[in-house]
């Protein structure tokens, strides 16, 4: 069977909002054998004035939601094309973009991903690839995850894939089907925290260290019902800002005390999750591979998983790099969306395309 090889763009944009995702991939498909390799890639962050506009669109109206996603096209177009000239990529056969999720309720069939436009294709000059979770929510999915069928794809040495963004997500085989869910929050609460002394981010998880257990507090988060609830389940950031934050503003403790309550928590969660499963080999993605602090607890409470974190680029660059695979299978007319995973009544080919 001839090689095929495809040269793209990957976009995502994560809702722990440390900025725009992009990733220059090349992908070579030989019998049903997938090989990638990133090239260019980078992380633009947002401006103060973009950083407030996101955090606060969950609270939105009908028009202001239309002129966030105008507007957020526009610029995200403006990320794309300053990539390509920066780094004089040539070829493309495709921007395959995620966007931004600003309303994700699948129990109502809801789910709004800005920056999917058919202007971003005028904009860039490039056909674009996009929108990929709509499809799947009118079919009776979750709209979420997407990224496992990249896992089964590319990972396949790995017998889970765990990705630390603005939640964790985990992908697995059972029974010969790809399984996947969403676990429990992580960078859009410790983020949250950590702004509140004056930082980004918690670096290496120092803070959340330092603090001390609310038993309290934990005992509370993990019985939140979510937790007990089959999958396919995901998140969305309205389970932070309904349930969980209003729960740890209840507790007068120290923010560091709240930021260590809420990362054992983020282990704990995890764990039983894996203790559901058999021991294994675990790859660990995202922003959260960087918190030192968050993966000695997960070590200490899963001592017979082996837990392997990648290099920079495949940490940083792993969602990007399945977005784009996932815009390559769409133009291929192949599956990229598992009704195993998301609840969909079928597997299917899910984006739009909108050509330059």
């Amino acid at each position: 069977m001839t090689e095929k090889n495809y040269n793209v763009i990957g976009v995502m944009s994560g809702t722990s909002l440390d900025g725009t995702d992009l990733a220059h991939i090349l992908f070579t498909e030989n019998n049903g054998k997938w090989a990638f390799k990133i090239k260019e890639a980078e992380t633009v962050p947002y401006s103060d004035i973009w950083l407030d506009r996101l955090k606060n669109a969950i609270d939105y109206n009908e028009r202001m939601l239309e002129e966030l996603n105008h507007d957020y096209t526009a610029l995200l177009a403006n990320i794309i094309r300053n990539f390509i000239n920066t780094h004089n990529i040539t070829g493309l056969d495709a921007v395959c973009s995620h966007g931004h999720t600003i309303l994700h309720r699948p129990q109502d069939g809801v789910t709004l991903q800005i920056g999917n436009l058919a202007q971003i294709a005028a904009l860039t000059g490039q056909t674009v690839v996009c929108d990929f979770r709509v499809q799947d929510v009118a079919m009776g999915g979750q709209g979420a995850p997407l990224v496992p069928i990249g896992d089964r794809i590319l990972f396949n040495d790995f017998d889970y894939c765990l990705n630390l963004g603005g939640f964790s997500n985990i992908s697995f085989d059972e029974n010969g089907e790809r399984r996947a869910f969403d676990i429990c929050p992580v960078n859009t609460v410790l983020n949250y925290y950590a702004n509140r002394l004056g930082y980004p981010y918690d670096d290496g998880g120092s803070i959340a260290k330092g603090g001390k257990l609310n038993k309290e507090l934990f005992y509370e988060l993990e019985s939140l019902d979510f937790y007990t609830a089959p999958y396919p389940k995901s998140l969305g950031f309205e389970f932070v800002k309904q349930t969980i934050l209003p729960l740890i503003e209840n507790y007068n403790i120290q923010t560091e005390d709240k930021l260590h309550t809420f990362t054992e928590h983020i282990a704990s969660q995890i764990a039983q999750v894996m203790a559901q499963n058999k021991s294994g080999n675990l790859l660990v993605t995202g922003g959260g591979a960087y918190n030192t602090y968050l993966i000695s607890r997960m070590r200490e409470l899963l001592p017979d998983t082996i837990i392997s974190v990648p290099d920079d680029k495949t940490i940083q660059f792993k969602e990007a790099l399945i977005f784009a695979l996932l815009g390559v299978l769409r133009l291929r007319g192949d599956i990229n969306v598992l009704g195993s995973v998301t609840g969909a009544a079928q597997d299917h080919s899910s984006g739009r395309i909108f050509k330059a």
